[in-house]
């Protein structure tokens, strides 16, 4: 295969790599902000609208160069085995776990997500949730689907003046606090990192001291076995008689059984729940879980990002993200390999090498360099677990002679150049 020229030919005339030639692949109806982004790029896109797996997942990755994904399409290492053309794979969500991180590293393959463009979005429907509990709205709405009329002051209270615990002060917890704040809220936040507190909302050192305080409990923490069941029985036990919880962050923080029962015996008033620790793969697939017959109790089917605003922000955030890096190498944003992105230099030639993170790599790149004889304008090396990534500017008329040098080095997992 030719190398991939993603840069507007040299002056000399010299022909690229067309970009008309380079297979993005869009999948799961990404947000058409993304392949608007694309195409005013020069690119162009395939929309498949549905999710992949299988043979047909197989056959889409053995031609693509760039693939696009939402949550449903997961790319593990078998899939990567046949992607012999692929430069990078942008997750249009926040997570990457749709992803099998280590294997695409291992193949010289960054991958991209857009962690924030759903931030508010997020954060409106975790205040929503708390006005809905504060009212009551679940059990009467539902009291009214049934033909009941039920209009009574039990059980519903203002929010203003009322506690907000925020577990998790990130991008989106920050933002939950402002919109708290807006209602006349005192806000309180525990983080395992110390963060600044944005407006007044206070830091608490222990989880267990804002469990204790918190009229609202809210969850923004990221999923894994350190955030695995954060809330059980222990901890339900310790908040507030009355308190109500949140969970908008990741489906394996709550002890749903735990929750059912504290519900059902009235130590928490009311929950509401985004997300699940098994949710369905498919958009109308059957879903169940313990909390379904109480009318305490807001679900949601994982909607927290799911904005006309936050999905357009998403695909524009990622499609931005992967162009960058086929067109200058820039991996900002890149949640599995070094951030580097460096500024252009018009005279010289870029080439960017992936390479096995061992000892003495640079020393034989800028010997082969050496005894090619080019010049180097600009060369920056950064490493993430097993690999190395190499970005630098050379002559252009040795650049060729260096790239072939190079990419034949033992270590090297992938060599490409940018005229």
């Amino acid at each position: 295969m030719p190398p991939l020229v993603v840069n507007p030919p040299p002056m000399d005339g010299q022909l690229s790599y067309p970009k008309s030639k380079i297979r993005v692949v869009l999948v799961e109806k990404v947000h058409p902000s993304a392949a608007e982004t694309f195409r005013e790029a020069g690119y162009e896109v395939n929309e498949i609208p549905n999710a992949l797996d299988g043979e047909d997942l197989l056959r889409v990755m053995a031609d693509a160069h760039i693939l696009g994904v939402r949550s449903r399409t997961k790319v593990r290492a078998e899939h990567l085995a046949v992607a012999r053309r692929l430069l990078a794979v942008g997750c249009f969500s926040i997570g990457t776990d749709q992803v099998e991180l280590d294997a695409a590293t291992t193949r010289g393959v960054p991958v991209f997500n857009a962690p924030f463009s759903s931030t508010r979005s997020v954060a409106e429907l975790a205040i929503c949730n708390v006005l809905n509990l504060a009212r009551r709205v679940p059990h009467r709405s539902q009291r009214m689907h049934e033909g009941r009329w039920e209009k009574s002051v039990e059980g519903s209270v203002e929010v203003r003046a009322k506690t907000l615990g925020i577990v998790g002060y990130g991008h989106i917890g920050q933002q939950v606090g402002l919109l708290g704040e807006v209602l006349g809220m005192d806000v309180l936040f525990h983080d395992v990192v110390k963060k600044l507190p944005l407006g007044r909302a206070r830091p608490v050192a222990r989880l267990r001291d804002l469990l204790e305080s918190a009229d609202y409990v809210t969850l923004h923490v990221p999923g894994g076995p350190t955030t695995r069941n954060l809330i059980g029985a222990d901890q339900l036990r310790t908040m507030r008689q009355g308190a109500a919880l949140i969970n908008l962050s990741r489906g394996s923080v709550v002890d749903l059984d735990a929750l059912r029962e504290s519900l059902a015996s009235g130590r928490i008033s009311g929950a509401a729940l985004d997300v699940f620790p098994e949710e369905p793969a498919e958009g109308r697939a059957p879903f169940a879980s313990p909390l379904q017959s109480l009318d305490n109790v807001v679900l949601t089917p994982h909607i927290g990002g799911s904005t006309e605003e936050a999905q357009r922000n998403i695909g524009i955030e990622v499609a931005t993200s992967l162009i960058a890096y086929l067109d200058g190498g820039a991996t900002q944003g890149a949640v599995n390999f070094p951030s580097i992105s460096l500024p252009a230099f018009p005279e010289a030639h870029r080439i960017l090498n992936i390479h096995r993170n061992v000892p003495g790599v640079l020393s034989e790149i800028n010997h082969a360099i050496a005894e090619v004889g080019a010049n180097v304008d600009a060369q920056y090396l950064s490493t993430y677990k097993d690999i190395g990534y190499l970005i630098m500017d050379v002559s252009r008329e040795l650049s060729e002679e260096v790239k072939s040098r190079i990419a034949a080095l033992p270590q090297s997992v992938r060599t490409r150049i940018l005229y």
